[in-house]
């Protein structure tokens, strides 16, 4: 199954979690904060505009962005957990 993300929608997948602090201790999944980190996978056609024209993406595919603690809706396709979410979600792109 693919998704096709609809207007101003993205579709980020999740980086993974830290398995150790910076000092080297391992932490248990019930300490494990969720990232608020992400890989942008594919974006929409754009929010349409008052002239009704398409607004173009400040963000590309492949980009890694951060965004906030409850950013975007949390989909499950095959065995892959992605966060639909709109590019107002997003705080800032990682370089």
């Amino acid at each position: 199954m693919d998704l096709v993300p609809l207007n101003e929608k993205i579709i980020v997948k999740r980086v993974e979690a830290e398995e150790k602090t910076a000092g080297g201790i391992v932490l248990p999944e019930t300490a494990k904060e969720k990232p608020r980190q992400g890989v942008v996978r594919k974006l929409g056609t754009g929010k349409v505009l008052a002239n009704g024209e398409r607004a173009a993406f400040n963000v590309k595919e492949g980009d890694r962005v951060l965004f906030s603690s409850w950013a975007g809706s949390e989909v499950k396709v095959e065995t892959e957990d992605l966060l639909i979410m709109t590019e107002d979600d997003i705080l800032a792109i990682v370089l």
